[in-house]
């Protein structure tokens, strides 16, 4: 009767475990004669029936695998705080074509907008730089992986040699990861709550850029967390005092009384790389990332 061996009696952990690993049973169940029986949808192993982990019935679980496969590898890379840098998909490279303009107004918007795309190529490799002198643990760039700003944060990374980690989301434009992130930690979403849980679990500061609907979005689920205590306060900055004055109101939300007055200290507005980085730095350097208080005051 053949049977089952297992090489290695112990596992990454280090912990003793003699039974056979799933993986070796996929490979014997891929092995198996080629019958009505074998070949039937109800046989195959649940792990790796697709069509049966796609079920509706199965959301929890596939909920649980989006928050935990990321984790897993970041944890095992030895990642431990990020800095995330939010902004425009649709921003081109200074000198390259505004592809998603409809009109020439937005035409020229764009263009004039890719200094955004300088900027945050210059501050990712300031980010990258810093991340090295702990051999990549702290301040690694992470991006939403796509075009635009996005792939100016991966790019800066990259230029220098640095790692930086892209979390991409299936969508029907847009979707697919630029070549600059690192490959080994580019991944894909199909849930939106999931993957927005990444980019904050580890985040020493977010910075972001001019953006549409999906930057307002990360900028104010961010901002919530943050004023609501259920996320420490860590910097939050905008580039782009100007865009983003017009874009949102904030003065008028505090002068209705729906935010607090001092709920804008949450915020800082700077136009450059250089400063981002000072604002950051410095916030360091006079408090202990392990005492940094939530916004309620309570850890």
């Amino acid at each position: 009767m053949a049977r089952m061996k297992k090489k290695n009696m112990r596992r990454k952990d280090g912990v003793w475990d003699p039974l056979v690993d799933s993986r070796q049973a996929r490979t014997r169940a891929a092995g198996v004669p080629q019958t009505p029986q074998s070949m039937s949808p109800s046989y195959r192993l649940a792990y790796i029936d697709d069509d049966f982990l796609s079920r509706e019935e199965l959301r929890p679980l596939r909920l649980q695998l989006e928050l935990l496969k990321p984790e897993m590898i970041l944890t095992e890379r030895g990642i431990n705080s990020t800095i995330v840098l939010f902004g425009g998909a649709r921003i081109p490279e200074p000198g390259g074509d505004a592809w998603a303009a409809k009109n020439e107004t937005q035409r020229k918007n764009l263009t004039d907008a890719s200094i955004y795309y300088e900027e945050a190529r210059k501050f990712s490799k300031l980010c990258s730089l810093h991340s090295a002198q702990t051999h990549y643990k702290e301040y690694v760039v992470v991006t939403g992986g796509g075009p635009g700003v996005m792939e100016a944060g991966n790019r800066g990374a990259a230029e220098i040699g640095a790692p930086s980690i892209g979390l991409n989301i299936v969508l029907p434009h847009e979707q697919a990861p630029n070549r600059f992130v690192t490959p080994e930690l580019s991944f894909n979403f199909h849930y939106f709550a999931i993957r927005k849980m990444h980019f904050l679990l580890r985040a020493k500061a977010v910075v972001v850029f001019p953006g549409g609907f999906g930057t307002l979005d990360e900028l104010f689920e961010t901002i919530t967390l943050m004023q609501t205590g259920r996320m420490a306060l860590v910097p939050l900055i905008l580039f782009g005092e100007k865009f983003w004055r017009k874009i949102i109101d904030f003065e008028a939300l505090a002068d209705f009384g729906t935010i607090a007055p001092t709920d804008m200290d949450l915020l800082r507005f700077v136009e450059t790389a250089d400063e981002a980085w000072e604002i950051i730095s410095k916030f360091y350097e006079t408090i202990d990332p392990a005492a940094v208080p939530m916004a309620s005051g309570l850890r």
